[in-house]
């Protein structure tokens, strides 16, 4: 083979691998904000599988372990909000309060928030799943994040 094709042959290898994970890009998954009331907060990287690496930690509950929860009042609106194309085009949000676990339906990037008082754990899980392939995956996240809703 000739060597001064090696280069050439080597990124054109780049670009189809590229193309192959569905068009994510990056070490890791993108970060993934939680938005109330203007003011933006982080959420927590949990499992994930990106590009050639899958990475399985623990739950919400022991991720979040000593964190602090964010605050806020009954019915809040929360919003995702993760600057990064391709967008997921599958997500799901659970809700974990005293052992039990709710679907939360999120419309347009945004859900409420309970309007019980409590601490709430949830879990957000985004995929980026194949347009071609069905049920195949290019890559998908899990984040955490906590709420402690206060009464009025």
């Amino acid at each position: 083979m000739n060597k001064r094709l090696l280069p050439v042959i080597t990124l054109i290898l780049l670009i189809l691998s590229g193309c192959v994970n569905g068009g994510i890009s990056g070490a890791k998954p993108p970060k993934v904000y939680i938005e109330i009331e203007g003011e933006t907060h982080e959420t927590t990287l949990g499992t994930y599988c990106w590009g050639n690496t899958c990475v399985d930690t623990v739950g919400p509950f022991e991720i979040l372990e000593g964190k602090e929860p964010i605050k806020i009042k009954p019915g809040e609106t929360i919003y995702v909000v993760m600057d990064y194309e391709p967008k997921p085009n599958e997500f799901h949000v659970l809700q974990m309060n005293d052992s039990v676990e709710t679907e939360v339906t999120v419309q347009d990037n945004h859900f409420t928030a309970p309007t019980e008082p409590g601490i709430y754990y949830y879990s957000y899980g985004a995929w980026w799943m194949d347009e071609k392939e069905e049920k195949v995956s290019n890559g998908d996240a899990f984040y955490a994040f906590m709420l402690e809703v206060e009464p009025e």
